[in-house]
């Protein structure tokens, strides 16, 4: 048998900890350290459910692991340092590493990306299938650069439903299991030095963060990507958007159906209505130049 890889795992909460720790322990490696993503960017602001998310994910640690919270990459760089790891796991972590982090690990770095690379490179890819109004998505497991999600590619596979109701929760359910196979695949082929295959970047497509004015209803657009604008918010458990003016009010619109339903109807750009089966009182969004 291989000697065992001495890992550490950056991840952005819970459902994914518990998932790669498997993946990792059943292969006959072992993790050493955890990292929490606490920010979008080196140095940048904490998430604001980062509190919460670092408690959540301390439960779900073997006993004895080690919890880190890097700020910056120059920090992540000395502490990866300190675990002499082998091998580096990214899920979830929207970071550009830099070359003196990627250096570290013996047999370099790997990440867990929510599509099937190439298309949605990027931070934000789950969203933006969401977005899209994509039924299923994929997970790709690739070796990583210095660019964003343009390493070979090391397992990957398609499928995953996105339910018009998508959560965090219903979506890890049918996902997580994905990537427990295909971690299980991409590290044998780690260990048994597989350079993973080249992508097609060609055929690559880039999911970034949600600009700023994807915060607000547009009734010229079609019923179609209301409803799915509508769905990343809520997906993404935005407290006060996406806002839309209706009748001289504005609302925070929660939930949307595209069949008839209980609630209020509006006929959209495309001649299509859509009716707002769930809202509270909003306020109407900020011009650029007076937002915080």
């Amino acid at each position: 048998m291989p000697t065992p890889l001495r890992i550490a795992v950056i991840l952005s909460g819970p459902a994914e900890f518990s998932t790669v720790h498997a993946a990792c322990s059943d292969a006959g490696h072992h993790p050493v350290a955890y990292l929490y993503g606490r920010s979008l960017r080196s140095g940048g602001r904490n998430l604001a459910d980062a509190g919460e998310t670092a408690a959540s994910t301390v439960g779900a640690l073997p006993r004895g692991m080690d919890l880190l919270l890097p700020g910056s990459a120059d920090g992540l760089a000395l502490l990866l340092e300190s675990y002499r790891i082998d091998l580096l796991i990214v899920f979830g972590f929207a970071w550009r590493l830099p070359r003196s982090v990627l250096d570290i690990p013996r047999h370099g770095a790997i990440n867990v990306h929510v599509s099937m690379l190439p298309q949605y490179r990027g931070p934000a890819p789950l969203l933006w299938a969401i977005r899209n109004g994509d039924p299923t998505g994929g997970v790709t497991v690739h070796r990583m650069d210095e660019d964003f999600d343009t390493g070979n590619i090391l397992a990957q596979r398609d499928g995953i439903p996105l339910a018009d109701g998508i959560t965090w929760a219903n979506y890890c359910a049918d996902a997580m299991p994905v990537v427990y196979d295909l971690l299980r695949e991409s590290l044998d082929r780690v260990v048994a030095g597989h350079p993973g295959e080249p992508q097609e970047g060609a055929e690559a497509t880039y999911a970034g963060f949600m600009e700023e004015g994807f915060a607000a209803i547009r009734w010229s657009d079609a019923a179609r990507t209301i409803h799915d604008q509508v769905r990343t918010h809520r997906f993404l458990r935005s407290p006060h958007h996406p806002v839309a003016e209706v009748d001289g009010r504005w609302l925070h619109v929660r939930r949307t159906s595209l069949e008839p339903a209980e609630g209020i109807r509006v006929v959209c750009g495309d001649g299509k209505p859509l009716w707002i089966t769930e809202s509270v009182p909003g306020r109407p969004p900020q011009a650029p130049e007076e937002a915080p």
